[in-house]
């Protein structure tokens, strides 16, 4: 049975670099594995833990705990995380589907740091930080992927490669220690 790396991205827009990504990502996944793209961070209602979640929200929670680990690839948004993103992972506070889950972290935009060390203490605060290898900041991405999507930076592309293999290692790693 395959296991599933959940790919979560920070950007609506299905033609954002964070979208031409996953397909690069994907070729580098070994056939005991599969990826998974939410898509519907959009669709969540804002956070309010107040309410009853939503089918919307018990999907998202879903999809986190049916996956091996979860790939979150953002851009920045004004300096910060796009609100969207946010909210999703505002979602899963009290439920604790991330607690333990083996997570990497890109956050590909023009510059990106902010929105990069913010998520990293957010999931660092979920229980769920990105183990070693796990994070990747690409600042510039447009100049580093042709208007296909391709890359067009080698380092890039090996970044990239070794960051999915971390990720798989990291997920390997849980499972033999029943944290999966």
């Amino acid at each position: 049975m395959k296991k599933t790396i959940l790919i979560v991205p920070g950007s609506l827009r299905k033609n954002s670099s964070s979208y031409k990504l996953v397909d690069v990502i994907a070729k580098y996944l070994p056939d005991d594995f599969e990826f998974k793209v939410f898509d519907g961070t959009g669709e969540l209602p804002h956070f309010n833990d107040a309410d009853e979640p939503s089918d919307k929200v018990l999907n998202w929670r879903s999809s986190i705990s049916e996956a091996a680990g979860v790939l979150f690839i953002t851009p920045e948004y004004a300096y910060g995380v796009p609100g969207t993103l946010k909210n999703a992972l505002d979602w899963t506070v009290s439920s604790g589907e991330l607690v333990n889950k083996p997570s990497a972290l890109i956050t590909a935009s023009t510059g990106g740091d902010h929105a990069h060390k913010a998520l990293l203490l957010i999931l660092g605060a979920l229980t769920s930080p990105p183990g070693p290898g796990c994070e990747l900041l690409i600042s510039f991405i447009r100049a580093k992927l042709d208007s296909n999507g391709k890359i067009i930076d080698p380092a890039l592309e090996t970044r990239l490669r070794d960051l999915v293999y971390a990720l798989i290692a990291n997920i390997k790693t849980a499972g033999e220690s029943g944290n999966t």
